[in-house]
């Protein structure tokens, strides 16, 4: 018998009601996030997650995103307690690609990129071998203006996308080139937790990742991933991958122009390909990123929002901002490719 359940009545436009607890949905997003409300805002999230693991799992199959709203979450410690229960196997955040603090005990600051400028859609780490299978964010100080964190659900990006841009990557799946050291992304130290290279050697031998060392500072890796993913517990099939995230296509394009004919496509920090090596055309990254837009939600944080996803079913970015803002992120539940 689950605890504190609320009955969830199927009707997206309904809410449900106990004397503690409401669910519905905000009117930005009819079918997902589902809302639960501390109506008395009183409670521990915590506490209301340990009670409903199982329907925490329906809710995630069904909706891929839960969010907690009016619950007691005030501070770093309360989120680690919510991140712990949600997720009770944390994973520390391997090949890192984005500046980011770590907080401790599984808990990271959300990336660190300056307040101007948008964060596109992505699934948490799609392109390492061990992904994350959950992932939950909490905003602690909403931003003065905007700052949201859109989701998307990536079983309605693969159905956006057509056929032929589907079979394509169905047959090749996706390349990540990544350069480190080249001072306009992280070292190689910074990205793999390490100081010593042997280990870098190792992991990247464990992980399918080709390795090329260029200098004591500078090196090259090359993995190929699937693009399309069957989720391990729905077997719905997902757009999981980076392949339009990093693609050349997304930089400004006088800056693409600029490195590209100073450096080359080889030596640019993220690049992206086929998995067979041919060049993903811009009209095509294009096509994928509208499938992005029609499915995205954007909502505006409030104070103490936890945010419960299920990293394979949806996606998240993150809008410009003014004022000081604060969201903190963990992740865990790996899956093995």
């Amino acid at each position: 018998m689950l605890k504190d359940t609320i009955i969830f009545n199927e009707q997206p436009s309904s809410a449900n009601e106990t004397s503690e607890f409401k669910t519905m949905f905000l009117p930005e997003g009819p079918q997902f996030p589902i809302v639960v409300e501390d109506i008395q805002h009183t409670h521990s999230a915590a506490q209301w997650v340990e009670n409903n693991a199982e329907l925490i799992d329906v809710y995630l199959k069904q909706h891929g995103a839960i969010l907690l709203r009016g619950f007691d979450v005030k501070d770093e410690n309360d989120f680690r307690e919510v991140a712990n229960t949600f997720i009770p196997n944390l994973a520390k955040y391997m090949e890192g690609a984005t500046p980011r603090t770590n907080l401790g005990k599984g808990a990271y600051t959300s990336t660190e990129f300056p307040p101007e400028l948008s964060i596109a859609q992505h699934n948490e780490l799609s392109y390492i071998k061990q992904w994350p299978m959950r992932i939950t964010f909490s905003c602690l100080i909403p931003a003065q203006e905007q700052g949201a964190t859109p989701i998307a659900d990536v079983r309605k990006v693969y159905e956006l996308i057509d056929d032929s841009v589907k079979a394509k990557f169905a047959e090749h799946g996706w390349m990540l080139v990544r350069n480190y050291g080249n001072g306009l992304g992280p070292t190689w130290q910074k990205a793999f937790n390490t100081d010593d290279i042997e280990e870098v050697k190792n992991y990247c031998q464990q992980a399918d990742v080709e390795l090329e060392i260029i200098s004591e500072e500078q090196i090259r890796t090359r993995q190929v991933r699937p693009a399309i993913h069957k989720h391990v517990h729905t077997g719905e099939a997902v757009w999981f991958n980076h392949a339009a995230f990093w693609h050349p296509s997304s930089l400004c394009p006088l800056i693409r122009k600029e490195l590209v004919s100073q450096f080359g496509e080889d030596a640019l920090t993220y690049n992206t390909l086929y998995g067979n090596g041919d060049i993903i055309p811009d009209d095509v990254v294009e096509h994928i990123n509208e499938a992005y837009k029609q499915a995205t939600v954007t909502f505006l944080w409030q104070k103490g929002d936890v945010l419960l996803m299920d990293n394979m079913l949806v996606s998240h970015g993150r809008d410009p901002f003014k004022g000081d803002r604060r969201v903190v992120v963990s992740m865990g539940e790996p899956v093995e490719l």
